[in-house]
């Protein structure tokens, strides 16, 4: 499936959608370049969930956590500054892989063993000022 934003005024329309494909997936491995727009497109899927806590980029933090009324509990990684899957071990990422909660992560190649099966895909890709979307399931 393929999404196109060419603005981020899109994402308020194309999130209802992405999180709708989703359909039962709540594990989703967010891949793209550094500014690609994996940390704005996530936040846009996090305020269409109706997440009311202050959303950030968990850049330093590895992971945020949020709740929904709609959603549940809801992850958002951010495995840029790991060093090792030893240290997403440490901070209990099998623990909330386990749960039944959404895990929007960035950087997923940083822990490549640790990615559960059922996870989908996304690869987030910028074409001049148009980012195109792409949802493997």
């Amino acid at each position: 499936m393929r999404f196109v934003l060419s603005s981020l005024e899109d994402i308020d329309k194309v999130a209802p959608e992405f999180i709708a494909a989703l359909g039962d997936h709540k594990m989703v491995a967010f891949h793209g370049e550094m500014g690609a727009g994996k940390t704005t497109f996530i936040n846009g899927l996090l305020s269409h969930m109706a997440i009311e806590d202050h959303v950030s980029s968990p850049t330093f933090s590895i992971v945020n956590e949020y709740f929904s009324e709609s959603y549940g509990k809801v992850y958002h990684f951010d495995f840029y500054r790991i060093e090792d899957e030893m240290e997403a071990l440490d901070i209990g990422v099998e623990e909330i892989f386990e749960e039944n909660a959404y895990c929007f992560m960035e950087w997923p190649e940083r822990i490549d063993n640790l990615i559960p099966e059922n996870c989908v895909s996304v690869h987030i890709e910028l074409d001049k000022a148009v980012r195109i979307i792409h949802l493997e399931l």
